[in-house]
């Protein structure tokens, strides 16, 4: 006889006891993850922008925090990691009973499984009581209680009132700050929305919906929605911001899968909403970029536990329906991390070595405590951002024979090959790895334009805007506080949108914590002669003009680079930032281009 698949067991009373204790775990967890995004609307109101990226980055720990604690009362109650594994199996089948009508049953499920995991280790291999798939189905959840807000929100305008159906939508959020104009605003969010609908009629079924809570990050407030014209959707996303006088006003307006799919942009901080129902807003949010997956939305809003718990079940999933291999990810390979990739798969994994060559003067724990770094930090859409898991088995026959003798000639420690089912099929596993998406590296794409030669328009062109898109990364790095340390061209990549991206974090400095330098002038003739550096530098000393022998070899690449972005050889350029950044003054980098706006002028931020 089973129950739910499982073989039938006695009821063990510590089970429903400790079922519950997770349960409340997790709802304390949310309860405080709540609170903080219910803030960042007060934070807006009152443009508290230091404290509006405090929580940004804070937040991100509360769920293990909450974990931590959980597993803390499980052990000190029911000597939780010493019960045997049937009881850990009735535990798993009392929260699928107290999971039936809560509003957040698939992070609920996620926080189970960390719990267990962490409270028995490498044992949750051979068990059957984690949630490997949902239990809970999240379809049509919401929140019917007396006066909740519904997810999202409908108009029905007519065409002669679209206008004035913009303003209600905007008056509908509450916000308590004054419009410049709001009319005005309206009037301009409706000529952009006609015009990208082009020779425009109103359908049957013509309306607006907009989600019912706003998005807020760093500076920003952002409306998500859609336009419905009978079988047509039109996703959009508009930004409202303060002026210098605290009033607001709509800067922008992005329109299409494209356009949001960079705003919810894996290169981005998280955002923060406000969400009873968070598989809804991802429900929503997914019907605006079907091309986008789940694990990405849950993660662009500041769920990334649930994220990397949804990536995992997606990469198990791809792994039975494929068959090519993991090898060495093309390119140059790094000191510090052996990258490798599955050709079918678009992202890439990342295991840091064992030990480094001279030039690295680092460890494996101040690595892994830059990309701590860079998972708080605000990324401006130039830092990929890293899912790390620990404990990760891969089947062995899909590794080809150069990549498995590469991580155990250079991270011996972090590898394992187990047949841990006793079954003969060897596994490979690796105790520690980050993932993120697969770019192609910048020095390979300029390779890439180069080869198609000189007569090649196309490949000149995207020369060019890799050339330019590379200098605006480091300066929106910069604006952010951020020197990525190591700026060759294989250390960004050019994602599918054309957009540079920065990945190899093992260098990044705080720009605050950088003395930036004029090489000095030599003092004789046999220093100035000299191919050796003769001048005293510190750990920290950064030296802008000499960049450009090793990034501008490349006549046609420094062409580029020298019309659009000599600023960065220049010493000034660097302290004027810094000393910016040291006065307090908090940057806001816009997650869409400059001609995306309706006035630059108006827009006096």
């Amino acid at each position: 006889m089973t129950i739910a698949g499982y073989p039938y067991l006695v009821n063990d009373p510590r089970a429903l006891k400790m079922a519950q204790a997770i349960v409340e775990g997790f709802n304390r967890h949310y309860s405080l993850f709540r609170q903080t995004t219910r803030e960042a609307r007060t934070r807006f109101e009152h443009a508290l922008w230091a404290e509006q990226h405090l929580a940004q980055r804070n937040r991100i720990e509360f769920y293990d925090e909450r974990v931590r604690e959980t597993c803390a009362l499980l052990e000190a109650e029911f000597a939780a990691s010493q019960l045997p594994m049937d009881v850990w199996q009735q535990v798993k089948l009392h929260v699928i009973g107290l999971l039936t009508s809560h509003l957040q049953p698939e992070l609920a499920e996620t926080f189970f499984n960390s719990v267990t995991t962490k409270i028995l280790h490498r044992s949750y291999f051979h068990n059957h009581f984690i949630f490997v798939r949902p239990a809970i189905s999240t379809e049509y959840i919401e929140n019917d209680e007396p006066g909740a807000q519904p997810t999202y929100w409908a108009y029905y305008p007519s065409v002669h009132n679209l206008p004035q159906t913009w303003a209600r939508l905007m008056q509908a959020y509450k916000l308590q700050r004054p419009f410049v104009d709001l009319t005005r605003d309206a009037h301009r969010i409706h000529e952009a929305v006609i015009k990208q609908m082009g020779d425009f009629r109103a359908r049957p079924n013509f309306q607006i919906q907009a989600l019912s809570n706003l998005f807020f990050r760093n500076k920003g407030a952002y409306v998500v929605g859609k336009v419905v014209n009978g079988y047509r959707q039109l996703p959009f996303a508009f930004s409202i911001f303060h002026n210098r006088q605290g009033q607001l006003y709509v800067d922008a307006i992005l329109f299409g899968m494209d356009e949001l799919a960079s705003l919810f942009s894996f290169a981005r901080s998280y955002f923060q909403v406000e969400m009873d129902v968070p598989s809804a807003y991802v429900r929503f949010l997914r019907s605006l970029m079907p091309d986008k997956p789940r694990s990405e939305i849950y993660t662009a809003l500041g769920l990334h536990k649930q994220g990397k718990a949804l990536f995992y079940r997606d990469f198990l999933d791809h792994l039975r329906h494929s068959s090519d291999s993991f090898r060495i990810s093309p390119g140059i390979r790094g000191m510090v991390m052996i990258v490798f990739d599955l050709p079918s798969y678009p992202y890439v994994f990342k295991v840091i070595k064992d030990f480094f060559p001279p030039q690295k003067d680092t460890s494996r724990e101040q690595i892994q405590s830059k990309y701590r770094l860079v998972k708080r930090h605000d990324r401006v859409g130039r830092m990929a951002d890293t899912a790390e898991y620990s404990e990760v088995a891969f089947p062995l026959d899909r590794f080809e024979p150069d990549l498995v003798e590469e991580i155990r000639q250079f991270a011996p420690s972090q590898l394992e090959i187990s047949d841990r089912d006793g079954n003969g099929e060897f596994e490979l596993i690796l105790k520690h790895v980050y993932i993120e998406r697969r770019m192609v590296p910048l020095n390979i794409y300029l390779q890439e334009c180069f080869e198609a030669g000189p007569h090649d328009t196309k490949a000149r062109q995207r020369l060019e805007r890799a050339v330019i898109e590379y200098g605006y990364a480091i300066k929106e790095l910069v604006a952010a506080n951020i020197f990525p340390g190591d700026m060759l061209w294989k250390n960004f990549g050019v994602t599918r949108y054309g957009r540079v991206v920065f990945y190899d974090y093992d260098e990044i400095e705080y720009i605050t914590d950088c003395h930036f330098r004029r090489v000095p002038a030599p003092r004789t003739p046999e220093e100035e002669m000299s191919g050796e550096v003769w001048y005293r530098v510190g750990p920290k000393d950064i030296f802008p003009e000499t960049f450009e022998p090793f990034l501008l070899g490349n006549p046609e690449v420094r062409e580029v680079f020298m019309k659009h972005h000599s600023d960065l050889l220049d010493v000034t350029f660097w302290q004027k930032h810094q000393q910016r950044i040291q006065a307090g003054e908090l940057h806001n980098v816009l997650p869409y281009d400059s001609e995306k706006r309706f006035s630059v002028i108006y827009a006096n931020t």
